[in-house]
């Protein structure tokens, strides 16, 4: 089964007939202006990856952290992880990222959706959590998650952290708490870096999970082209400062121009702001039907935005157009 995901904008195109480089695609909550990625050596091209390229130390310094898995996204680590145990239950928040669900389903084990509350109260084996938690932006505090896992630890269990969209808040990630007993970070390149078409990621965990997942996942989970870009990227310490500070205001004025128009979102982050209302379908369709792609959810109603799409110039335009667009909203 085909999960849906944001992103999908050639299919967007045939079904409204509107060309695909006229599309403003705001369905994935990716940097817009990502990091630069400059011409690859044609050696690295035609070479297979090595793990002694300087990648794995580069990552241990951004996050912090002892010991980690480069694998091929996050998504590589979401399909593999449920594996590593015997079925058992499993608890995760409502609404979240689809695909954990889906995974641990597909292997087995007894999962229960909760609210965002209940799931710290959590007694289940195995307890997964988006932070901040795609689509409703709602973030946990370090306290509140190594609290829940002190007491996941204590009787075997695990807490599997997905921190796709920490990048802009690295304040509050768990990754410097790694490697520990029952603990697993999941991190990506994918967001804040701008990177999702390199597929990388990175599993922070102890080594009793990282070895048997390593080999369950086999040799060169990431191409060399793409290891060379996310090493750089992990460096370039400069761009990330003033990314953050750049994702910040964006952020800020997404929320206020949506407020502006009678959307006033129920949660965000630096990357995108959830808007939960009754007539979420009917939002959505009206912007698609102008060309300008949305994510829509069913439970419950409403419209994830992501940052309007280009540089300079092109990006005014980007957000002059959305605000026209929203203007002539019919609720």
């Amino acid at each position: 089964m085909a999960l849906e995901h944001g992103g999908r904008v050639r299919a967007a195109a045939r079904r409204y007939g509107i060309p695909e480089n006229r599309w403003l695609d705001l369905s994935t909550g990716i940097n817009p202006d990502g990091w630069p990625v400059p011409a690859i050596p044609i050696d690295v091209w035609q070479g297979l990856p090595q793990d002694d390229d300087g990648l794995v130390d580069a990552a241990a310094s951004f996050y912090g952290t002892a010991r980690l898995l480069p694998v091929s996204g996050s998504q590589a680590a979401i399909q593999a992880l449920p594996g590593l145990r015997k079925p058992c239950s499993v608890s995760l928040v409502a609404p979240a990222y689809a695909e954990h669900e889906y995974a641990w389903r597909q292997h087995g084990h007894e999962v229960r959706c909760v609210s965002g509350d209940e799931i710290l109260r959590s007694e289940s084996q195995v307890v997964v959590i988006v932070n901040p938690n795609n689509p409703t932006g709602r973030q946990y505090s370090v306290a509140e998650l190594m609290d829940l896992h002190a007491r996941l630890a204590a009787r075997g269990g695990w807490l599997v952290v997905d921190e796709a969209f920490m990048d802009a808040t690295p304040e509050h990630s768990l990754a410097p708490f790694c490697p520990r007993e029952g603990l697993i970070v999941l991190r990506s390149l994918g967001k804040f870096f701008g990177l999702a078409g390199a597929r990388v990621g990175f599993v922070l965990a102890q080594e009793a999970i990282l070895q048997p997942l390593a080999e369950l996942l086999g040799p060169w989970p990431i191409a060399a082209p793409s290891r060379y870009v996310a090493k750089l990227a992990l460096c370039d310490i400069d761009w990330q400062l003033s990314t953050r500070q750049a994702l910040h205001s964006a952020a800020q004025r997404l929320s206020d121009m949506l407020s502006r128009h009678g959307l006033k979102p129920a949660g965000g982050n630096g990357l995108f702001q959830w808007v939960c209302c009754d007539d979420a379908a009917s939002i959505h369709e009206q912007l698609a039907r102008q060309g300008i792609l949305t994510r829509l959810f069913d439970v419950p109603p409403s419209v994830r935005f992501g940052l309007p799409r280009g540089e300079g110039a092109r990006s005014e335009g980007a957000w002059a157009r959305l605000d026209a667009a929203l203007g002539g909203f019919k609720r």
